[in-house]
């Protein structure tokens, strides 16, 4: 299947699109929100791995509901080494089917899918991975 192709806005205020990569493999990751444990753990993880997925062709990006700032700050804080894409409008969230009701506490509310999609070469998603071990994410890709 095609990954639904997408743009949107990093915490440096400039347009990347999916097209951009054409010719590498992505690591697309969305997570719900900046500076919140369960995803601080998931980007760090990521970022200390960093290096082994570029040996292995891949780019990561982050995509959220959060705003530029709120990215900036969130890759301040922590030396993130990849971007991150501020989906407020929740467009890229959308098309790729991880902007979902949720419930918690008997709760039902409208929120992000902790979801990854591995995105081949071409275009292609090769792998989707819904059950996130945020600490252990990067094996969780990278043993694929």
């Amino acid at each position: 299947m095609n990954a639904p192709g997408f743009s949107g806005i990093n915490q440096a205020g400039e347009l990347i699109s999916l097209s951009d990569f054409k010719g590498k493999k992505v690591v697309l990751y969305f997570y719900p929100k900046d500076n919140t444990s369960g995803c601080t753990a998931e980007a760090c993880n990521l970022n200390d791995n960093y290096h082994s997925f570029l040996e292995k062709g891949y780019e990561v990006i982050g995509v959220s509901p959060d705003n530029e700032a709120s990215h900036r700050k969130f890759i301040d804080k922590y030396q993130l080494r990849f971007n991150l894409i501020a989906d407020t409008e929740k467009k890229i969230l959308e098309a790729y089917g991880v902007w979902a009701e949720k419930k918690m506490y008997g709760r039902t509310y409208m929120g992000v899918l902790r979801t990854t999609f591995i995105i081949d070469e071409q275009g292609v998603i090769e792998s989707i991975i819904s059950k996130v071990n945020t600490k252990n994410h990067a094996a969780q890709i990278l043993d694929l």
